[in-house]
């Protein structure tokens, strides 16, 4: 008797885990018989050709382990050696770890389509597919204003470096930058549960993208659309300025340095969070602002893969390219002897 109560509880407790996060999945177990809400989503992939699906296996694969084991190394490489614990490395270190959770949101996804030759995605997992990308996409964003910033205050205020740059003001960043990014991830995957999809929808990309998905809603979209743009611009478009000023007056003072070598060291430890940036905000904010129309879709699905796989396998070498210290620190961990 005591078990039947509790097998009630848990069969309580699960119906309103689905009313609160997938209301149509519930529905759909509900009324089967007026049921016009589709229960997946087809993912194109970027290429539909039988032939291009080995080599496309074989690439992203590989693109996949060496972006988790070089953004781990760059992890373990700061968290290893205490002369890394510094402002610098805790803001390099930070989008290495959302880096890793970034194209593990993707990328398996698709591996796992290739290697079984299915294009299916459920619907719940379409919703969750498309809250980790906003999230991690979002969090990437203002870390790279936060890093911006820092850079700004090292080579700007030297002298205040230590003072403003402290621990909490660091760790507040970071927080805040998370926080932001997970209440708009939020906002719009709930948006999203609220709209219906009456037939069966392909979506010409290898992952939930947010744009694809609310243009196949037959449900009226006008708010989705508003907010989604709203987002683009005010998360997304609002940081550019802020890094653009940082480091306007960065290449100022650069230029102020009297001695050619201090204009080089100035300039190599800004020209790797440069590259990063313009790739970012070139492909990211590019595929978001985009016109929405068919013939763009293979286009901003191409777009998608330079900053969903290629910027975040990118950044740990980019970041060690011309850095003496996280080399000497990689190779320590490696056991190859520091000249």
């Amino acid at each position: 008797m005591r078990s039947n109560k509790y097998i009630n509880k848990v069969h309580l407790l699960e119906n309103y885990y689905l009313i609160f996060f997938f209301p149509h999945s519930l529905r759909r177990h509900m009324e089967p018989g007026n049921d016009t809400q589709i229960s997946e989503f087809h993912l194109l992939g970027l290429s539909e050709e039988p032939e291009l699906q080995p080599f496309l296996f074989g690439l992203f694969l590989s693109m996949y382990l060496i972006t988790v084991l070089g953004n781990l190394l760059f992890i373990l490489a700061v968290s290893s050696d205490s002369h890394l614990h510094t402002p610098m490395y805790f803001f390099l270190a930070n989008p290495s770890f959302v880096d890793i959770c970034f194209t593990s949101t993707t990328v398996p996804k698709m591996l796992w389509n290739i290697q079984t030759q299915s294009k299916v995605i459920t619907y719940e997992g379409c919703i969750t597919q498309i809250y980790f990308v906003l999230l991690f996409a979002g969090w990437d964003d203002f870390l790279l204003t936060a890093m911006a910033y820092d850079r700004f205050v090292a080579i700007c205020h030297p002298l205040h470096y230590t003072v403003i740059m402290n621990p909490q003001l660091c760790g507040l960043l970071v927080l805040m930058s998370w926080i932001i990014s997970v209440l708009n991830s939020l906002l719009q995957s709930l948006m999203a549960l609220q709209l219906s999809f009456c037939t069966e929808v392909e979506i010409p990309h290898f992952f939930c993208d947010l744009n694809q998905v609310v243009g196949h809603a037959c449900s009226d979209k006008f708010l989705n659309d508003i907010v989604m743009y709203f987002a683009t611009v005010l998360l997304g478009g609002s940081p550019l300025p802020g890094i653009l000023y940082s480091y306007s007056k960065i290449v100022s003072s650069i230029c102020r340095i009297s001695s050619a070598q201090g204009k080089y060291k100035a300039f190599s430890t800004c020209a790797s969070y440069l590259s990063v940036v313009s790739l970012f905000y070139y492909t990211g904010l590019g595929v978001y602002l985009s016109s929405a129309a068919p013939q763009s879709s293979h286009a901003s699905a191409v777009a998608s893969v330079m900053y969903t796989v290629v910027t975040p396998m990118l950044n740990p070498f980019i970041y060690s390219l011309r850095n003496k210290d996280i080399k000497g620190a990689l190779k320590r961990i490696l056991g190859v002897p520091v000249m």
